[in-house]
């Protein structure tokens, strides 16, 4: 039970009435204070007491895409014997609440209520909890009973799929061949002398007939394809709400093509690294992702794949339509050596742009639709 700044003005009201009333015998204030007194003894009593309900919330998906139909059901059991009076019911969706009539029902009686979550952008929204509130109609007294915990709606970002065209930047079967050599690997690489405890296993026995003394062959390190990719989290690289957007698509869309396709990926956006478990928890966490005050920019992207993915083969830095050239260069001159480093510029409308120097690749990206079309020409010899 709540009771408003009117009730406490009421309250104080009446006691000081009462007391005025009976130490200077008063007989006006007496009167103002026990009518006060009156007044919210009445909404207290109006007040007290509860339906007897149960309430079920319930989503029809707990996930859906930007633009895609989300909607729930509030259902409302009587779980008394006796009639319930009419009553109403709120129910808080993200930032807004919508108010539900629940007609008079019998014993065991329930009523059903749809309702539609907006979904035109990419967000995670709370539903619920469901609550009733009771009170007087002065407003002085005020009691809410929370019926249903809250749910949340996760809604995605548009991600397109990339398929084959993601094949030549990104798609590594038997690894990146490192320069460390190594007595056991899959790729062969030369043969050397014996030495006493090595493996007779890899002995190559024609060459060590030829040269009547045993040669063992030697092997390179080869290493798995590991996919980072860092989206800037600074307001000052995006121009507005539709160019961040863009690129938190581009970031869904290649973690997703990279989960699928069972290759190493890390995303590193906001303060630490998105989830990669599955794609619908990728984009579980693109959809929460909101940018701060104390992000990174462009600049500061390759640190960040450095220090979160230091084995990276290749890292994809995603920004906004702000930042120049110069920017673009800057954030990606502490990329781990050797790994192909491909930054994408966000920026809607404008035109596919693509220049490749060595294992950069600096672009421009107008459109979601783009992106397949990028990466064929982002793929480097």
């Amino acid at each position: 039970m709540r009771v408003s700044p009117l009730g406490w003005s009421v309250a104080v009201a009446a006691v000081l009435g009462l007391l005025v009333g009976r130490l200077l015998g008063w007989a006006e204030a007496a009167a103002f204070g026990t009518a006060a007194a009156a007044v919210l003894v009445t909404s207290v009593v109006m007040t007290s007491g509860r339906a007897r309900y149960a309430v079920t919330l319930d989503l029809a998906t707990r996930r859906v895409s930007v633009g895609e139909r989300a909607v729930g059901r509030v259902v409302v059991a009587n779980a008394a014997r006796r009639r319930s009076l009419p009553s109403r019911l709120e129910l808080p969706v993200g930032r807004s609440a919508a108010e539900l009539a629940v007609p008079s029902l019998a014993g065991g009686a329930r009523h059903d209520e749809l309702f539609v979550v907006p979904t035109d952008r990419r967000c995670v929204v709370v539903v619920g909890p469901v609550r009733s509130w009771r009170g007087d109609p002065l407003g002085l007294v005020r009691r809410t009973v929370r019926w249903t915990d809250p749910l949340e709606l996760y809604v995605h970002p548009h991600v397109v799929p990339l398929g084959s065209a993601a094949a030549g930047l990104l798609r590594d079967l038997e690894g990146r061949t490192a320069r460390d050599r190594s007595d056991t690997d899959l790729s062969f690489h030369a043969l050397r002398d014996y030495v006493p405890g090595d493996d007779r296993r890899y002995i190559h026995w024609r060459t060590s007939a030829r040269r009547d003394t045993l040669m063992v062959k030697q092997f390179e390190d080869t290493r798995r394809t590991l996919t980072a990719i860092a989206l800037a989290d600074a307001p000052v690289d995006y121009a507005g709400q539709d160019d961040l957007e863009l690129a938190v698509s581009v970031v869904a869309s290649l973690g997703v093509q990279a989960i699928r396709d069972q290759r190493g990926v890390a995303v590193v956006a906001g303060p630490g690294r998105l989830r990669t478990a599955s794609p619908p928890v990728l984009l579980d966490d693109c959809a929460a992702f909101v940018t701060g005050a104390a992000g990174a920019g462009v600049h500061l992207l390759g640190r960040r794949v450095a220090r979160e993915a230091p084995d990276a083969s290749l890292a994809v830095l995603v920004t906004g339509a702000v930042p120049g050239d110069g920017d673009l260069r800057l954030g990606a001159q502490h990329v781990p050596s050797g790994a192909r480093t491909l930054v994408v510029r966000c920026a809607p409308g404008a035109p596919l742009v693509a220049r490749t120097r060595g294992l950069l690749t600096l672009a421009t990206l107008g459109a979601l639709e783009d992106l397949p079309r990028l990466l064929r020409r982002a793929v480097l010899p």
